[in-house]
């Protein structure tokens, strides 16, 4: 029985083509640091790290390559702007259909003074403009948005957020973990203000690699999560104000970097056809499942596939997720995510709170043949249930 992986939403595999193999490369054949040593190894890998960062700050419509921070991925660079952003007084909004990378640093923040207050979604977990456009007012520090839903895979429409908050004065604070590299991001035009991404997602990149692009007048107001050596500014105990140094402490995951590097590379070539290919496998599966909902089954999220991204969740009206989920595996080698998928709000939003949903989410590598195999595989499993 071969397997059919279907837990891109969690982690992307395969990687783009070229990710390992740069990565070795770089612990084989370069292995120094950069912005310590003095000698060519280290000036040529600074040179890759910055070309890494010119292909990001490219992707995102970003407001310059040292504007773009490496992290460890994207909740950390969540907690690194939420914490380093937000003082007690401060108001900020969220939606209700968030992951836990912004809930839980907002819930310890809540408990420092700051006011946290939500933005309401609908039943498909897709936000409520006119309840936005209540709520987005002058006073309002900063707006925490996930791009796209964990759980339903509903787009948000970031574009007219983004004028709400410039027009009232709030920062436009973004999670990308779900979009970056499958759907397009545009900081500039969705007046996004600071933006976080996962590599090992839709960049199709290694784990352990991520980062958080800021705006220079935003990156001022950021104390730093983090600090330590920078190999800038060594005369002083203070961390540099200097992007992306005052955002990178320590000692950077190049490894990491080398493979994101490589994905990137990839992407450029063949990101486009990617996105499209990826769009049409999601409206597949979606809609083949969606035929299912007769028989016991209920698809979450936007109906209108041109506002979801390659997740799809079910919940089994007739029977237990978790069944679900472990027989597909089981019997029919079809790998899944079962749960709460670290968005417990989300699952109360949507309706699926407790018993959680079953997560399907295709990735480019995704074939329709599969895809096809996938219903049958549910339906069969649901005839049983009767």
């Amino acid at each position: 029985m071969s397997s059919v992986y279907l837990d891109n939403a969690a982690t992307s595999f395969p990687k783009a083509p070229g990710v390992g193999r740069a990565m070795a490369d770089y612990i084989e054949r370069v292995g120094c640091n950069i912005a310590r040593g003095g000698y060519p190894q280290a000036y040529d890998a600074a040179g890759r790290v910055l070309e890494v960062r010119e292909r990001l700050n490219a992707l995102v419509g970003g407001p310059g390559p040292r504007c773009v921070g490496f992290t460890p991925g994207a909740t950390y660079s969540l907690n690194f702007l939420l914490k380093g952003l937000l003082r007690p007084g401060d108001r900020v909004l969220t939606s209700q259909v968030e992951h836990n990378a912004v809930m839980r640093p907002l819930r310890q923040l809540e408990r420092q003074g700051v006011a946290v207050d939500f933005l309401p979604c609908d039943n498909e977990g897709a936000l409520q403009l006119e309840e936005a456009e209540r709520l987005i007012v002058p006073g309002v520090r900063a707006v925490v948005l996930a791009h796209a839903s964990n759980v339903a895979g509903t787009i948000q429409p970031l574009e007219p957020v983004g004028r709400l908050c410039r027009e009232r004065g709030a920062l436009l604070l973004v999670d990308a973990a779900q979009t970056l590299g499958a759907v397009s991001v545009d900081m500039e035009k969705m007046g996004i203000d600071a933006l976080a991404f996962p590599g090992h997602k839709g960049l199709l990149g290694p784990q352990g690699i991520g980062g958080l692009v800021v705006r220079e007048a935003l990156a001022g107001q950021l104390e730093p999560l983090v600090s330590g050596g920078t190999g800038s500014a060594s005369d002083s105990l203070d961390m540099p104000a200097l992007l992306p140094d005052r955002l990178e402490a320590g000692t950077l995951n190049l490894p990491g970097i080398y493979g994101l590097g490589a994905a990137l590379e990839y992407l450029d070539r063949e990101g486009e056809a990617i996105r499209r290919r990826e769009h049409r496998l999601a409206g597949h599966l979606w809609a083949r499942l969606m035929e299912l909902e007769e028989d016991g089954l209920r698809v979450l999220g936007a109906r209108d596939p041109a506002r979801r991204t390659g997740v799809v969740s079910v919940d089994w009206l007739n029977g237990d997720n978790g069944e679900l989920a472990f027989r597909l595996e089981r019997e029919y080698g079809v790998q899944t995510r079962c749960g709460l998928h670290c968005a417990p709000m989300a699952h109360r939003t949507l309706g699926t709170f407790p018993q959680g949903a079953v997560r399907f989410s295709v990735g480019p590598f995704t074939t329709f043949e599969e895809l096809d195999y996938v219903q049958d595989a549910v339906y069969r499993l649901l005839l049983e249930q009767g």
